[in-house]
This record gives structure tokens, C-alpha cells and sequence, in this order.
């Protein structure tokens, strides 16, 4: 039997869900006024955020475990407001991504309800699937015990590997000198994506974190469809083919010793037959 009150849960999705439908729905209208959708690219981490704090607020006067609905909720929202900053910085300048510009070309329709088809409707979906962690975790009165330390570690190995991972590229990218290279160094040398990797992390850490009550495990769907994104459709997919177009042999040699994925000591380099 779960210790988990279900009502005040169902409650709190709803809030959760309303509260993700006036964020996007605001992030939709600012995007179609700047003619920009790529803002919510910026804002996909302050999404999840914007979840932790309703959660947290919803969940006052609860019987959750004060200490587990803190630390959920300042993992939360460190992890997704870096990432908007980051991704706000990096895209200063550049205009709306060709992958949003290539999608519209395909409107069918009215412009809003295309869009809602399209982009903005997924986006708030998942949103809500992949913080159901967050949530639960506002709800469950155990304390945090080794399972709790075992998740914030885990958290913050992703959290470096995301970050740092991010600064290094920046870092190499800002060097004209490394224009039209591959970027194979540092935490790059051992993964060719250490800030997915780390996404991955910082989602498997938060479910572990929600493990207080053993109704908690169906919020495993978090993690697996976060990483499925992360590998099989907006991530490294998609980014691989694009490398492999823009940088071709160099990129292929960079996947031959470079690990897709998790990190590993990178094999020796291939020699060419002169």
C-alpha cells in the first residue's frame, strides 16, 4: 500500500499542467511576435523548473519529507535555468534554428494550431511526463537515506558532465583558429556527447530521488523517455548527421575512437593509408 496521498498527487498534476499550458502558451505567443521559435529551445529547462516550483508550493502542508522536497526542488531548478542560460547565450545573434524554419514550410492550417501540433503542444507533454519525478517526490514522507545520497550523486555527475561539457565547446567554438574542426578534447575525448550523457544523468538522479515509496517506480517512464529523445531523436541522432555532412572524414575518425555515449578512455587514432 502506497504511502503516497494520491489525491493531493492528482491535485498537484493538474496545477502542474495548467501552470506548463500558460507557460508555453506565453512562450508561443512571444516566439510567433519575434517570429523566433526557437525560444523554446531556451526555455525547455525553465520548463521543468517552472514544474519544481508549483510542485514545491502545491505540496506545502503536505506530508512530504521537508528535506526531499528541497533538494528535488533546487536540483530542478539549477539544472534547468543553467540550461536555458546556456542555450540563451549560445544563440544570441544566430536567428531562428533551420529546423524550425525548414517545419514551417510544411504549415498546414491556421498558424497557432499548426504550431500547437508541431512544437509547442509536444514540448508541454513532455515536459510533464519527464518531471513526473519532480512531483512525487513532493509527496513522500520517508527520509532521503542512502537512496536519496545515492540519487544526488548521481545528479551531480550529470550536472558536471552537462555543464562542463558545455563550457569546453563554447570554449572551442569562440576560437576562430578551430573553425570547421571536430571539438576532442577534454570530457569530449572519453564521450562525442558529455552534455547528453549528463541530461541523462541529472533524470536518472531525480528518479532515484523519488524512490520514497515503491508507487514512485512507474515514474521510471522519466528518465527512459529523456534519454530516448536525447539518443534516438533530437540529440545525437540528429546532430551526428549533420556532423558527419559538415565535417566528413574528420568526424568519422572522431567516432572511431570516441565513445557514442558513455564515457570510456578514447581508442588510439586511426592511420590512413597514405
Amino acid at each position: 500500500m502506497t504511502g503516497i496521498p494520491l489525491g493531493d498527487l492528482a491535485l498537484n498534476f493538474g496545477v502542474s499542467a495548467l501552470a506548463v499550458l500558460l507557460f508555453i502558451a506565453a512562450v508561443m505567443a512571444v516566439a510567433i511576435r519575434m517570429n523566433n521559435h526557437s525560444i523554446i529551445d531556451i526555455c525547455w529547462g525553465p520548463g521543468f523548473a517552472v514544474v519544481a516550483v508549483v510542485s514545491y508550493l502545491t505540496s506545502i502542508g503536505s506530508e512530504g519529507n521537508d528535506l526531499r522536497r528541497l533538494v528535488v526542488l533546487a536540483l530542478t531548478v539549477v539544472w534547468g535555468m543553467r540550461l536555458g542560460l546556456y542555450i540563451g547565450f549560445r544563440n544570441r545573434g544566430h536567428g531562428q534554428d533551420k529546423r524550425y524554419t525548414a517545419l514551417l514550410k510544411h504549415q498546414q492550417g491556421p498558424l497557432v494550431p499548426f504550431l500547437i501540433r508541431k512544437i509547442y503542444g509536444l514540448q508541454g507533454v513532455l515536459i510533464l511526463v519527464v518531471s513526473l519525478p519532480v512531483q512525487f517526490a513532493m509527496y513522500e514522507f520517508r527520509a532521503l537515506g542512502v537512496l536519496g545520497a545515492i540519487g544526488i550523486a548521481v545528479w551531480t555527475v550529470g550536472f558536471v558532465f552537462e555543464s562542463v561539457g558545455d563550457y569546453q565547446l563554447s570554449r572551442f567554438k569562440a576560437d576562430p583558429a578551430n573553425s570547421g574542426m571536430v571539438m576532442d578534447h577534454g570530457l569530449w575525448a572519453w564521450t562525442r556527447h558529455p552534455n547528453y550523457f549528463g541530461d541523462a544523468c541529472v533524470w536518472v538522479g531525480l528518479f532515484i530521488l523519488a524512490l520514497g515509496d515503491p508507487l514512485a517506480l512507474i515514474t521510471i517512464v522519466s528518465p527512459i523517455v529523456m534519454i530516448k529523445l536525447l539518443v534516438s531523436y533530437s540529440g545525437k541522432a540528429l546532430l551526428e548527421r549533420g556532423m558527419r555532412k559538415s565535417k566528413g572524414q574528420a568526424y568519422d575518425d572522431y567516432v572511431a575512437r570516441t565513445s557514442g555515449f558513455f564515457p570510456r578512455p578514447p581508442r588510439p587514432a586511426r592511420n590512413h593509408a597514405s
